[in-house]
């Protein structure tokens, strides 16, 4: 029923009436949502490994989208929270945590300890976040650099598809390093790539002075000019990617979801979301079926010490 809910995006008032069509079972609400607390319960010391895991490396992307929250302060009428995802490419982890806000605190809450590059859009949160903790090094993303002059081609098609076109250039080569080292991608991107950076920023410093700053090319240009020190570091360290592409599949189910179920029933229930979230997204960058992976933790959670806990990633499984 939990894989049905986080997977197939079906809400467990949906599963009660197949249940009850096909096989003549209706059980209560209240009764599967005690079972799915108990769950996560049960798997809270795993989530919070999966998060120590995470802390652990030195290189994560960020990324966040709202949920819809029942509060019981504002009865009739829902909260707006914010699951704030964090992916590590290199491990292969991936950690939803709810938070009610999109402001500084949420990201500060889990990221204050936190040593290493973070790859994130131009959300001001995330440069703050950067000013305060000198041990973050930023990074930018170039999807969200190239989104803006894409959505500029009716109003400006000349100016917006020789920007696209060096995008295109970029990304062509980029694909060439799939397969490379760290090493060896540094070294083609600096001789293929960099040109082509240098020639786009050399391109908008002239042209942003020709257009207006607030038609939408003039928004793409200095989305651009204010984000360059950010952009420019994906080329400082092989290891890092040119955008935050990876960790924005994997929320996608979480939008598909809050189309279905619409809304967490409280914030506490936004948590557990975020719990199974996590341990989903990352079962499908390892390639495990989420429904063998969690009946084997079921099965041995309680029988594993605290400090094997990772024996039950979704990698080892």
């Amino acid at each position: 029923m939990i894989v049905s809910k986080f997977i197939d995006h079906l809400p467990f008032y949906r599963q009660i009436g197949i249940f009850k069509r096909d096989f003549r079972w209706e059980p209560p609400k209240s009764t599967i949502n005690d079972w799915f607390v108990a769950v996560c319960t049960l798997l809270e010391p795993l989530y919070n490994k999966l998060k120590e895991k995470l802390l652990e490396s030195d290189y994560i992307q960020a990324d966040e989208s709202p949920i819809k929250v029942q509060d019981k302060d504002k009865k009739g009428s829902t909260h707006r929270g914010f699951q704030w995802v964090y992916h590590t490419p290199e491990e292969g982890i991936v950690l939803f945590h709810y938070h009610r806000s999109r402001s500084l605190q949420a990201p500060r809450e889990l990221l204050r300890d936190y040593q290493g590059w973070l790859q994130c859009d131009g959300y001001p949160v995330y440069d703050k976040l950067g000013a305060i903790y000198p041990d973050i090094k930023l990074a930018g993303c170039w999807v969200h650099a190239r989104r803006g002059f894409d959505k500029a081609k009716d109003s400006d098609p000349t100016r917006a598809k020789y920007a696209l076109s060096l995008f295109s250039k970029i990304y062509e080569h980029e694909a060439e390093c799939k397969d490379m080292d760290e090493a060896q991608t540094k070294k083609y991107r600096d001789e293929n790539i960099w040109p082509l950076i240098r020639e786009l920023k050399e391109w908008i410093d002239a042209q942003s002075i020709k257009v207006l700053p607030k038609s939408p090319l003039g928004k793409a240009m200095n989305y651009c000019i204010k984000q360059w020190p950010k952009l420019i570091r994906c080329f400082v360290d092989g290891r890092l990617q040119l955008d935050n592409n990876l960790i924005e599949n994997k929320i996608r189910p979480l939008a598909l979801g809050r189309k279905n179920y619409l809304f967490a029933g409280s914030h506490d229930a936004a948590q557990r979301i975020a719990m199974m979230y996590s341990f989903f997204a990352t079962c499908s960058i390892h390639n495990v079926n989420p429904r063998v992976w969690l009946t084997h933790v079921i099965e041995n959670i309680s029988d594993t010490k605290i400090s094997e806990l990772d024996e039950l990633f979704p990698k080892n499984i």
